[in-house]
């Protein structure tokens, strides 16, 4: 793997900006799988999907595609059966409603290798990866070999050679799969419209941004007999190596809006943070990000994060330009204020006072039609031939992300062109055979 992770490295270096954000388009390599879409028996059949991993996000994506993308899930994996079994519960009842047959017994699939399972199944179309992001580049590798589209969960991976290997992977898959990254947000209408009259100019020059991502401390199910092996993959949002920290694992939709507003990616970080505010003993990532992020066309972005905090949450970017500010919260007034005014008065507009925060990315308001459309385009792409191909987006904004988290570990700034050369590996030197 540090082989093929510098070589990779090499590579990329020599690359320009315009050329990495441009490689799904221009893409080449061999792909050594059949290139073929089989959908059951007969040509309107629903894709047919497979969950790996079978958590409160996996299963919420899945979910989402069976409801409003018209998929129908046929395979389950996971390292737990406790997981899978209630994964396995839930979906025979939606899809029995649906009038499909339950799960068959011999597409669930558990233990450590049941991502490599899951991803020969012959009965399997498409592939959601929603397991501890470390593990995503390994898994999307497979399901993409496997001759699977893939719904892949953010972040990406969690380091710069990770980012990198997805990257080879997406090039190895244009044209042939579909590779969707879980940024929903960039389907949802209220963004769209937002970010469309933005490109248009409504906010004249862009000078700077405010940008937040403050939530409450997310509990875990307290389990007294799990080993400290188990322990630590199931509690993993807790873990740098397995998440890749709070402002990837959490953050990274605002940073992913900000890079899709400015058609750029930050050039330079600064950054400070901690673990003040969080309980002892839950691991080693950080509770705070304070981040000052510096774009092109000396466009600064500020950028804070929280995820202690109690009884409050609240997620939104502010724009500010030359003719007009832009605001997007996830839940309150959206649109654009100044020489060319709108607000999104559309579906989940009405909802103005704060929601429970969901865990799952299952939110109201401004993201009310978030799920829907970006599962229903996924669905889409796959039975249209159309295959959609966001690895370079994915990628694009890990990266931005590790920038900021780099910076704010070893307390000095970072640029784009310094973490593209990072050959660091975070290993979190598991055994998953050990696990009982």
């Amino acid at each position: 793997m540090a082989a093929e992770t510098a070589e990779a490295g090499n590579s990329l270096e020599k690359l320009d900006r315009r050329k990495f954000l441009g490689l799904a388009a221009t893409a080449a390599g061999a792909m050594f799988i059949k290139p073929e879409l089989v959908f059951g028996t007969a040509a309107n059949s629903a894709v047919r999907l497979g969950l790996l991993g079978c958590g409160g996000r996996g299963t919420e994506d899945a979910k989402s595609l069976v409801e409003t993308g018209g998929a129908r899930v046929v395979a389950l994996a996971d390292l737990f059966h406790d997981q899978l079994d209630a994964a396995r519960a839930k979906f025979d009842q939606l899809q029995q409603e649906k009038g499909f047959a339950a799960l068959d017994a011999s597409q669930l699939f558990v233990g450590p290798k049941a991502y490599q399972q899951i991803a020969a199944s012959k009965e399997v179309d498409a592939i959601v990866v929603a397991t501890p992001p470390y593990y995503h580049p390994q898994h999307l590798e497979a399901a993409v070999a496997g001759g699977k589209h893939v719904y892949l969960e953010k972040p990406v991976a969690v380091d710069v050679p990770g980012c990198l290997k997805v990257m080879d992977i997406g090039k190895s898959a244009q044209g042939k799969l579909s590779l969707d990254v879980g940024f929903q947000i960039r389907d949802c209408p209220p963004f769209v419209e937002l970010v469309k009259r933005i490109h248009n100019g409504a906010l004249g020059k862009i000078v700077c941004a405010e940008t937040y991502y403050l939530t409450a401390y997310l509990d875990s199910t307290p389990r007294p007999n799990a080993s400290p092996l188990e322990l630590r993959i199931r509690n993993w949002k807790y873990d740098r190596a397995l998440s890749g920290d709070i402002i990837l694992e959490q953050n990274i939709h605002v940073i992913d809006i900000c890079n899709w507003v400015l058609r750029a990616h930050p050039l330079k970080v600064s950054a400070s943070g901690g673990r003040d505010g969080r309980p002892p003993g839950d691991g080693d990532v950080y509770g705070n990000y304070h981040v000052l992020f510096h774009y092109p066309d000396d466009v600064q972005v500020t950028f804070t994060s929280t995820q202690f905090a109690k009884g409050w949450w609240d997620v939104s970017e502010r724009f500010f330009g030359t003719k007009g500010t832009s605001q997007s919260p996830y839940v309150g007034a959206l649109g654009i204020w100044g020489d060319e005014p709108w607000q999104w008065t559309g579906p989940g507009s009405e909802t103005t006072e704060p929601q429970a925060f969901s865990r799952t990315g299952n939110f109201s308001s401004n993201l009310q039609l978030t799920d829907p459309e970006k599962k229903k385009a996924f669905v889409e792409s796959i039975t249209s031939g159309n295959f959609h191909n966001q690895a370079d987006k994915g990628v694009e904004s890990c990266l931005s992300c590790i920038m900021a988290r780099e910076a704010a570990y070893k307390n000095h700034e970072v640029t784009w062109d310094h973490i593209m050369k990072s050959k660091e590996i975070y290993d979190p030197k598991l055994d998953l055979s050990k696990l009982t």
